[in-house]
């Protein structure tokens, strides 16, 4: 019930785009308290629409632990698995790293994104972080682990199977523009679900991109990718530069390449 702001024809959505939900100068309390005053858009447990979910888990975070979200973070997380290079901004002796989109269209114009050492007020549990792909590649290690990395473990292997399990109620419907997904869409006709903050394919056969039943993944505004194979033992991480996100198939092709490349 709790969309992305979008300004596109829904009237809902469109009083989550004027009230600038996602603004990343608001302190957290702003956040909840805009949030607060707008109306759902499906009625919880009926409808599964791409939006702020996680940004309001991140608050909560935040008001449990009595720490910042960025602190937490660090504390608990990146730390504990020397994920050395991931946080809200990098610093700036590490800013000639960022990695900057390409031009796109026929004016071959670049996308309007922040830079990797940019300070932002509301640090969002749904977006924004700055990481590099070796650190992405041990955190998906430690999800495949289930929970644990280099003898530090965080989680027990129970939580992370249920995080990576569908928590779709029967019947869930998908948003009406949630079609834009494609394949990647977390929908019983795709043979998908949705766990705790990732896609997980509950079926085989249905999906029209290779992959294993339990297989969980998600992708970024930018065409990056990530997905966790336990039953190949498997996880793959790809960073890239596309925006918006269809502008290539890169990420079809990428799952294709990788499973026909398995041969044991």
């Amino acid at each position: 019930g709790l969309p992305s702001g979008e300004a596109d024809g829904n009237l809902i959505k469109r009083m989550y785009f004027d009230a600038k939900i996602g603004n990343r100068s608001l302190t957290s309390q702003q956040y909840i308290d805009a949030l607060a005053k707008l109306p759902l858009l499906h009625q919880p447990g009926t409808t599964w629409e791409y939006g702020a979910s996680v940004d309001v888990l991140g608050v909560i975070v935040e008001r449990v632990s009595g720490m910042p979200l960025d602190r937490f973070i660090a504390e608990r997380i990146t730390g504990p698995l020397k994920l050395n290079d991931t946080g809200f901004a990098a610093p700036m002796a590490s800013a000639n790293r960022g990695a900057r989109p390409q031009a796109e269209g026929p004016k071959k114009a670049l996308p309007t994104i922040a830079l990797v050492t940019d300070v932002a007020t509301f640090k969002s549990g749904g977006g924004g972080m700055v990481s590099t792909a070796a650190d992405y590649a041990r955190f998906s290690q430690f999800l495949l682990n289930r929970g644990e990395l280099d003898g530090v473990r965080l989680v027990s292997h129970k939580t992370i199977d249920l995080m990576t399990a569908n928590h779709f109620p029967p019947g869930t419907r998908m948003g009406p523009d949630m079609y834009r997904f494609e394949a990647l869409e977390p929908s019983a006709r795709m043979g998908q679900g949705f766990g705790l903050g990732f896609a997980v394919r509950t079926a085989a056969g249905r999906n029209p991109l290779p992959g294993s039943v339990g297989d969980y993944y998600w992708g970024g505004a930018a065409s990056t990718a990530f997905w966790c194979d336990p039953r190949e033992d498997m996880a793959v991480v790809m960073l890239t530069q596309l925006m918006p996100s269809s502008t290539y198939p890169i990420r079809r092709e990428l799952r294709v390449l990788t499973y026909q490349a398995v041969i044991d």
